[in-house]
C-alpha cells in the first residue's frame, strides 16, 4: 500500500507563458479530476513513479528492487494492459463527451435565462407604456364625459327657461340654437386636438414670436384674437408679458380660464375696437385670417393699428397658400377656413395700414420624410452625374412647391418707436 500524498502544487503560472506543462504528479495523492488531464496520461501512457512506503536503506533497496520487476512483470500482463488501457480510454470519450454535453447545457442555459429576462424587461415596459396610454386616455374620456354632461345641463337650463338665456351679447338664444352651438363648439375644441397638434407643440412654435413682443412697449398689455386653448396666452404669461384672449368658442374660454388665463367670450372684431387707442403693446392671432372674408381682414389689420402703441406689434400667422399640399389638402381639414391669404397680399394690408417694418417669418418646414427623394451625387455613375445634378435642381423646385412651410406669419410693427427682434 502506498502513503498517501499531499495534493501537488502546480507551478504558477507566467504572464504570457501559458498553462504550465502536465506532469504524473497532477494523479498521485488526490488525483486530478480534469478529463483532459485524463486523457493526456493514457494517450502519452506515462508510466507512475516507483516508490516505497518506508523510508531508509531498506525503503531505497525495496523500490530498486520494483523497477528490476516492473519489465520483468509488464510482459505477462500487457495484453490486460492493453485491454484495461482500452477500456478506459472508452471510458474517457464518454467522460468527455458528457462533459461537452455539460457545458453546451450550460452555454444554453444562460442564454436562455438572458433571454427570459430580456423578453420580461421588454414586456413589462411595453405593459408599462400600455398602462400609461390607457391612463391618458381615460382621463382625456373623463374630462370629455364632464364636459358632455355640463353641456347637456346648460342646454337643459336653456329648454327650461323657454329659450330666454342670453350667450353673452345680451341677446335671447333659441333652445335648438344653443344646442347646436354647443356641438359646434365641442366639434371645433376636438378638430383642434386632431389636426392642430398638442397643445404643448403649439406652445413651442410660438416661442419664436417672444422677441417681437418683448420690444414692444412694457407695460401694456397684448391681445390674443381667436385664443382657442390658450397655447399663447400662456406662453406671453410665462415669459412675464400681460396678455388678455378673446374667442367666440365658449369652451375654448372655459379651458382658458381653467389654466387661470384671461379671456373673454365674444366678438374679435368687438373686442378689439373696445380697446382704447393706443392702449396695447401687441395684438396676435394665430391662426385666425384664414377664417375672414378679404375685407374683414383689412378691418382687422387697420383696427389693430389703432389699438396699439406706437413700437406695437401686430402678429398674423397663417397657413401658407404657396405649398400645394397646404393649399389642396392640409387647408381644408378645418370646414371652418373661408380662403388662404397670400402672404404678399397680407403684406401689402400692413403696409397700407401704417406699419413699418414688415417682416415675413416663415414657418413649420415639412419633415425631409415626406419630401421628394434627392439623387445621391456620389452614389452615381461618374458619366451620369451630369444628368442627376439636372434631375435634382428640378427636384427642388418641384419640392419647394409642393411641399415649402406649411405656415407662415406676417409682423408688423407701428411706427414712433423702435419694434422688431433685432
Amino acid at each position: 500500500m502506498s502513503q498517501p500524498h499531499d495534493p501537488p502544487s502546480e507551478a504558477p503560472e507566467t504572464p504570457g507563458a501559458g498553462p504550465a506543462p502536465r506532469t504524473v504528479d497532477r494523479f498521485l495523492g488526490d488525483p486530478t479530476r480534469d478529463v483532459a488531464d485524463w486523457r493526456w496520461l493514457w494517450e502519452e501512457d506515462v508510466p507512475f513513479p516507483v516508490r516505497s512506503h518506508r523510508g531508509g536503506v531498506a525503503s531505497k533497496l525495496l523500490a530498486g528492487f520494483k523497477k528490476l520487476l516492473r519489465p520483468l512483470v509488464k510482459l505477462p500482463l500487457g495484453d490486460l494492459h492493453d485491454r484495461q488501457r482500452t477500456f478506459n480510454l472508452i471510458v474517457l470519450e464518454h467522460l468527455e463527451r458528457l462533459e461537452t454535453l455539460r457545458r453546451q447545457q450550460a452555454e444554453r442555459i444562460e442564454a436562455l435565462d438572458v433571454f427570459v429576462r430580456e423578453a420580461l424587461d421588454e414586456a413589462l415596459a411595453h405593459n408599462d407604456a400600455l398602462y400609461a396610454r390607457a391612463d391618458q386616455k381615460l382621463d382625456r374620456y373623463r374630462a370629455e364625459a364632464a364636459d358632455l354632461t355640463a353641456t347637456l345641463g346648460s342646454a337643459l337650463a336653456v329648454l327650461d327657461a323657454g329659450g330666454g338665456a342670453g350667450r353673452g351679447d345680451g341677446a335671447p338664444a333659441a333652445p335648438s340654437a344653443a344646442l347646436a352651438g354647443a356641438l359646434d363648439e365641442r366639434a371645433y375644441l376636438e378638430l383642434e386636438r386632431r389636426y392642430r397638434g398638442s397643445e404643448e407643440d403649439v406652445a413651442q412654435r410660438l416661442e419664436v414670436y417672444l422677441p417681437y413682443l418683448r420690444a414692444a412697449p412694457p407695460g401694456l398689455p397684448v391681445l390674443d384674437l381667436g385664443c382657442g386653448r390658450g397655447e399663447a396666452l400662456a406662453v406671453l404669461a410665462a415669459a412675464g408679458i400681460p396678455a388678455r384672449g378673446v374667442d367666440a368658442n365658449a369652451r375654448m374660454v372655459e379651458r382658458c380660464r381653467e389654466q387661470g388665463l384671461e379671456a373673454a367670450e365674444g366678438d374679435l372684431f368687438a373686442a378689439l375696437a373696445a380697446a382704447g387707442e393706443g392702449s396695447l403693446a401687441g395684438v396676435v392671432s394665430f391662426p385666425v385670417v384664414e377664417h375672414l372674408p378679404p375685407a374683414a381682414v383689412d378691418r382687422l389689420v387697420r383696427l389693430a393699428w389703432r389699438a396699439l402703441a406706437p413700437g406695437g406689434v401686430l402678429v398674423l400667422e397663417t397657413p401658407n397658400p404657396l405649398s400645394v399640399v397646404v393649399v389642396a389638402r392640409n387647408f381644408w381639414l378645418d370646414p371652418t377656413h373661408v380662403r388662404p391669404v397670400h402672404p404678399d397680399t397680407l403684406r401689402l394690408l400692413f403696409e397700407l395700414a401704417g406699419f413699418a417694418p414688415v417682416e415675413h417669418l416663415e414657418l413649420r418646414p415639412f419633415p425631409p420624410r415626406e419630401r421628394l427623394p434627392e439623387i445621391d451625387l456620389e452614389a452615381v455613375p461618374a458619366s451620369q452625374r451630369s444628368l442627376a445634378d439636372r434631375v435634382n435642381r428640378l427636384r427642388d423646385r418641384l419640392d419647394e412647391l409642393l411641399f415649402g412651410y406649411q405656415d407662415y406669419a406676417v409682423v408688423g410693427t407701428k411706427g414712433g418707436a423702435a419694434g422688431g427682434a433685432g
